[in-house]
């Protein structure tokens, strides 16, 4: 047990040698910047740090094996419970989606920050890479809160740099200032786990709190399921305002139209790729816990959110002109959409090999939601290089005469927000209505009572899938506002001729995501649903054993 637990500690380093060299890199970044070179070197030196982390998760991944593909029990339970990450892949799936959106980003943000802060801009872009990586490895509540705060911290940064104006000084604190007491709820929450299951190890709590809703003659949590409760509300609460959930929604609008366009982009998915991710490691969604312990006791309150979230920000969204505003307003009701698959799956956990279940359709449509946000904010962001600032739905009218190719694409972005056929976000959410409508179909036989339960449970996800249809023709009526401005309005002061810049780059990459997740959704959904499911020794070590309550 001590050689397996020595292994483990010894090798866990060179699992995380990608966000060590994006973390070397921003420590140059940040010493070099005192330097006046031209700004866009400091662009040049960031790519290399991700060209070259992308090719140590490469390495890394043909030299290390999964965790899941483990094939001695006792050495795989011993790095489960005793590391503070874990090499699997469902970490190396967020380290790619971490390094393709640092190089989003980057070529976003090439001539931002200007020559003065271009190389701190640029430190904190691959900060933020590197903690997105990290959230999805973490196997601890101290590595996953200090992800966290890898990404926050540099968020903060990012949204002060500029300092131009007053309401961009005003966006960044009062961003810093609601992400401080998100985080202080978040570690509370923390502290509540800890208390009760006497562990800070993910494993080791999903594992004693499984073991205390089995029934298991040895389960580690006899009674306090009280507690486990109220740590679980400060932890979506906590989470909730990264994902901009109501009732943690309201900073969005403000801090979107304050701060610049790329930083807006950034707030738009950062944030809640990695607050999705950590409420899928904590429920127990991800590997063989399957869902068995936090995660069972969380529907409800996802069903409540999720209709909640997605109503109020498509119904706010109709009434704004502003289109940074109205793609914050936007990003609140895609948080609702999201949020049916974590309602939703607990429901799925015994779904077919064949079947996509809530938690893949939350995983894939965060990666289509990134592609079409981040490319919606790269159309503005090229539009305002003209020497024209793009802020209001009037300053796209015309567009389709006067830039043709500008508006072709920006409909494209738009189009997939609504849900249109051909696009990553018909299929992400296709995936997530009907998993709620399978719910309300497959009522399983048995005892009348059981039946009840199971038929007035299947009616409330149906109205759920409803609620979600309703929303997305609500949100088609402010998208395909957007798109009428640009083809059905004669421009009265035509924008500038649209400059080649990297961001040029960034945005025909989200465009072609965009379409290859729409047309070809295997792609992305064969490699999530090996990162999600449970693996076949997992499933049948839990069925013969029951949980193993972590020791300590």
């Amino acid at each position: 047990m001590q050689d397996n637990l020595a292994i483990a500690l010894m090798g866990f380093p060179s699992q995380l040698l990608p966000e060590i060299i994006l973390g070397l890199a921003a420590c140059v970044l940040f010493l070099g910047a005192t330097w006046k070179v031209s700004r866009h070197v400091w662009g040049t030196v960031a790519l290399a740090a991700l060209v070259l982390a992308g090719l140590a998760m490469w390495s890394v991944h043909h030299s290390h094996t999964p965790i899941e593909n483990e094939p001695k029990a006792e050495f795989a339970d011993t790095i489960r419970f005793s590391a503070p990450v874990l090499y699997t892949k469902f970490g190396v799936l967020f380290k790619l989606i971490g390094l393709i959106t640092g190089v989003l980003l980057v070529l976003l943000g090439w001539d931002e920050g200007g020559e003065e802060h271009a190389g701190e801009y640029h430190a904190c872009l691959l900060l933020i890479a590197a903690g997105i990586g990290l959230t999805g490895a973490a196997n601890d509540l101290i590595t996953l809160f200090l992800a966290l705060e890898l990404i926050s911290i540099p968020t903060y940064i990012v949204l002060y740099l500029p300092r131009i104006t007053a309401p961009a000084q005003e966006a960044a604190m009062k961003y810093f200032l609601l992400s401080v007491f998100s985080s202080g709820l978040l570690l509370f929450g923390f502290s509540y786990l800890y208390g009760v299951t006497g562990t800070t190890n993910i494993s080791g709590i999903l594992d004693s709190l499984g073991a205390s809703q089995g029934g298991i003659a040895t389960r580690a949590v006899p009674t306090w399921r009280g507690l486990v409760l109220v740590s679980l509300v400060m932890i979506v609460a906590g989470l909730g305002f990264r994902i901009t959930a109501v009732p943690f929604h309201f900073y969005a609008p403000d801090v979107y139209q304050g701060t610049t366009t790329v930083s807006a982009g950034m707030l738009a998915f950062v944030p809640k790729i990695v607050g999705f991710a950590a409420l899928l490691k904590l429920l127990g969604f991800v590997g063989d816990s399957n869902g068995q312990a936090m995660g069972s006791q969380a529907p409800i309150l996802f069903w409540i959110m999720a209709a909640v979230t997605m109503t109020l920000g498509n119904i706010l969204a109709l009434w704004q002109t502003n289109i940074k505003r109205l793609l914050a307003y936007s990003s609140i009701a895609h948080a609702g959409y999201m949020l049916i698959g974590l309602a939703v799956a607990p429901r799925m956990t015994g779904t077919s090999a064949d079947a996509v279940n809530g938690v893949e359709a939350v995983v894939f449509y965060l990666a289509a939601y990134g592609a079409m946000t981040l490319g919606s904010f790269a159309v503005l962001h090229v539009l305002s290089q003209s020497g024209k600032t793009v802020e209001n739905e009037d300053d796209l009218v015309g567009l389709g005469k006067t830039h043709p190719v500008m508006a072709l694409v920006m409909v494209l972005f738009l189009f997939s927000l609504i849900g249109m056929p051909l696009t990553a976000g018909f299929v992400g959410k296709f995936l997530l209505f009907f998993d709620a409508m399978s719910v309300f179909s497959s009522i399983p036989e048995g005892n009348a009572e059981a039946v009840r339960q199971a038929t007035e449970q299947g009616r409330l996800y149906g109205l759920l899938a409803l609620i979600g249809a309703v929303n997305a023709a609500i949100g088609a009526w402010y998208y395909l506002r957007l798109a009428s401005a640009m083809y059905l309005r004669e421009a009265i002061m035509p924008l500038p001729a649209v400059k080649t810049t990297p961001a040029v780059f960034a945005m025909v990459v989200c465009a072609v995501l965009t379409l290859v997740l729409g047309m070809f959704p295997s792609t992305l959904l064969s490699p999530i649903r090996e990162a999600i499911r449970p693996t076949i020794a997992g499933q049948a070590k839990i069925a013969a054993d029951g949980p193993k309550v972590a020791q300590r």
